[in-house]
């Protein structure tokens, strides 16, 4: 059993995800935790340390005035949206890093004063700290809307990217084993993407927002999900994953059962706390809070040298846990949770014994059928008892069926048995594409048929495999045999040809190909669902492939000459999927393109000029703001002296006006959110962008690609901006 070494009741509630810890003295560590009304307090158990003894003089920092001694509040007056805690720079104090959806804060708490103070418009969802590759200095990494920023000590923007959307999470760990750290970033687009640099290395599909990272031993890292999902990648491979009807609000990666390496702790919505093993995703050690977890984090809270695992609970119970020595690391579990897995045990024993059992009546049953056969009874009591002939074999195809009024484009599964057997229902265990994991289908209502037919409405353009489990027997078994099996979808399925009369998209992009026609056109009978194959074709000839997207309507036009592959179409997001499969495909590391999208071009144009009036609608509001509050300071001492002066109609006269500022302030403060709202959605949209002209090239030319966009859009140079998303470069 591992009980906690210490627990406190701060009486305080937490923000979930915004607790963090640090040495901000440079010797005592102090946790940090966000609260409501823009608020930070820091609890420093050390009473002998600096920051106790001057609190008092400072400005941002107060002393509580609770009953919970060694509390300190730091008065951010925004909404707080991310929190971290690290060194920059050779300083050895911490600094604390305080994100919201505006701006990004390094306060030094220790010397009460602001280190930088950034404007994010992106705003800031997730903080992140350490070294990556190609710059030796440690930098704060701020996610927000589409966008990660790095900051350095002095608050230069030394690295910055776009991604796909929104930025959930984010985390440092050497992910290719190369001595230099990658940034790992979740985002709502259901994407894990890894960052060398500024440059994509690696993209994983999940089946929901990648709500939390943890780095972990070597090249492994943890991963949460908004279903309730927690799982282990090492690098591309998931090593295993669990989902529950909880959320997971908070992981981390701590050496709990002391055996060199790292469990992953979880902290859910319920108020538990487990920790599982990195290998096979096994509880080794459980605790529950009488709320929800808010965070996780480690640090050697009792200065006796080892670190402890530190959580905190939404309504401020902290708890410290140190790491199981070698005579107690056998043995995590407390006596409830090994009553929990005697009855698990006991549970599958009779489960296993109700299977043995009927195996020995239908192996009696299949004797007696076999070797009496006296009359049709007897055939009627085998197939009862769910006997199928030893040949029965289970057929499956997949069918792209087009649009109609009862339902839209979708995948049909067609199941059938080879003899007279039926189907009583199949079960498709799949992600990503049902209202859940699973999906059950019974046949029509008379229960008789040998043929079964699911549709399928895969959401996106990725690879997914079908766990297929089909109940067999005849139609008066009461048992049946099932048989298992997988499919996989390809990854782009809901495509047919186009018709004859299709005309050719404007847009095209077109870039150079060192591989013959025939990879191509294999490529092609790999990851598209088409009625029929392309023929191979020599590779002296061409390739002209005319397709319809059948969830778009948008026709796909791919145009291939020995060394040049040109697509048309409309859809730059269709195009950028075809694109990063087929260098995938073709191990291509580097690939430059020249890419025409009047209409994506356009609209870009369009939300560019927004940007700018949003821009300009908010330094007015900025301006009469500060002008307000001018005249709100002049109208406060106005009335004072009035009121020192016995003159109540002057007073009251400063008074009314000071009401119709306070309105003005309030309806100009309304208007300022709504304009803020406003331009973080034509933001998301300039980013995601980028993000697509980005897609159209492979490897340093999309880096290049991304930081030229970048670059023309701080200097403001519409024009150049988009001839780099047409050209490719600088």
């Amino acid at each position: 059993m591992l009980a906690p070494l210490f627990t406190l009741k701060l009486k305080q509630k937490i923000l979930p995800r915004r607790v963090t810890i640090g040495k901000f003295d440079g010797v005592n560590p102090n946790l940090a935790c966000a609260t409501a009304a823009g608020k930070v307090f820091i609890h420093n158990p050390f009473s002998g340390s600096q920051m106790s003894q001057s609190a008092t003089s400072m400005s941002r920092l107060v002393t509580s005035e609770d009953l919970v001694p060694d509390l300190y509040y730091l008065n951010i007056g925004q909404q707080i949206s991310a929190m971290g805690a690290g060194c920059l720079g050779a300083d050895t104090k911490d600094v604390l890093f305080v994100g919201s959806q505006t701006h990004f804060l390094a306060y030094d708490v220790h010397n009460n004063s602001d280190l930088f103070y950034r404007e994010c418009p992106d705003g800031v969802n997730t903080i992140a700290h350490g070294y990556i590759a190609d710059c030796n200095v440690p930098l704060v990494f701020a996610g927000g809307n589409c966008s990660i920023s790095g900051f350095a000590e002095d608050g230069e923007d030394k690295f910055w990217t776009v991604t796909g959307d929104n930025v959930c999470s984010l985390a440092l760990l050497d992910y290719n084993q190369d001595n230099v750290n990658e940034l790992v970033v979740g985002s709502e687009d259901y994407e894990i993407r890894v960052f060398h640099s500024d440059e994509m290395i690696a993209e994983i599909t999940e089946t929901e927002s990648v709500t939390c990272l943890a780095a972990m031993n070597g090249s492994k890292f943890g991963y949460a999900l908004a279903n309730g999902t927690v799982g282990v990648y090492d690098r591309n491979n998931r090593f295993w994953r669990i989902k529950s009807k909880n959320q997971a609000v908070s992981i981390f990666s701590y050496d709990l059962n002391g055996d060199g390496v790292d469990e992953l702790i979880t902290g859910w919505s319920s108020g538990k706390l487990d920790a599982r093993s990195s290998h096979n995703g096994e509880v080794v050690f459980k605790d529950n809070f009488a709320s929800a977890v808010a965070g996780i984090v480690e640090g050697d809270y009792r200065r006796d040298g080892t670190k402890q695992l530190i959580t905190c609970s939404v309504d401020g119970e902290v708890r410290g846990y140190s790491p199981a020595n070698k005579d107690t690391s056998h043995n995590l579990m407390d006596n409830d949770q090994e009553q929990d897995l005697i009855r698990e045990l006991s549970q599958r024993k009779n489960n296993l014994l109700l299977e043995l059992k009927n195996y020995s009546e239908n192996t009696k049953a299949g004797k007696e059928v076999g070797g009496l056969k006296l009359s049709a009874t007897t055939d009627v009591d085998g197939q009862h008892m769910g006997i199928i002939p030893a040949n029965t074999q289970l057929q499956t195809s997949l069918q792209v069926t087009t649009e109609t009024e009862s339902m839209p484009s979708h995948v049909q599964l067609l199941i059938n048995t080879t003899n007279s057997t039926v189907i009583k229902a199949v079960m498709i265990f799949a992600e990503g594409i049902f209202n859940g994991e699973s999906h059950v289908v019974h046949p029509p209502t008379n229960g008789i048929t040998s043929a079964l037919s699911v549709p399928i409405f895969p959401p996106k353009d990725v690879p997914i495999d079908l766990h297929v489990k089909t109940f067999v027997g005849h139609k008066n078994s009461s048992q049946y045999h099932v048989f298992e099996l997988s499919r996989q979808l390809p990854r782009f399925t809901l495509y047919v040809q186009a018709p004859p009369n299709t005309q050719q998209p404007r847009s095209f992009v077109s870039f150079p190909v060192n591989e013959r026609i025939n990879r191509v056109v294999m490529w092609i009978n790999q990851n598209f669902l088409l009625d029929e194959e392309v023929c191979a074709i020599a590779a002296d000839t061409e390739l002209d492939l005319r397709l319809m997207a059948l969830r778009t309507g948008c026709p796909i036009f791919l145009h291939m000459v020995p060394g040049t592959i040109t697509i048309h179409c409309e859809d730059i997001d269709l195009v950028g999927d075809i694109v990063q499969a087929l260098a995938a495909s073709l191990n291509i590391e580097n690939m430059s393109s020249t890419a025409n999208f009047p209409e994506f071009i356009e609209k870009l144009k369009e939300v560019l000029v927004k940007v700018d009036e949003f821009h300009n609608v908010r330094q007015k509001l900025t301006a009469e703001m500060a002008d307000h509050s001018n005249l709100i300071r002049s109208l406060v001492v106005r009335a004072e002296d009035a009121r020192l002066m016995n003159d109540m109609n002057s007073m009251k006269q400063s008074y009314l006006k000071l009401y119709d500022l306070n309105r003005d302030l309030v309806n100009g403060y309304n208007i300022r959110c709504n304009n803020h709202s406003e331009l973080l959605a034509c933001l998301k949209i300039v980013n995601q962008g980028i993000q697509k002209a980005g897609r159209l090239r492979v490897g340093r030319p999309k880096t290049q690609v991304v930081t030229a966009c970048r670059n023309a859009i701080k200097q403001g140079d519409v024009e150049k901006l988009f001839k780099i998303i047409e050209c490719g470069g600088a």
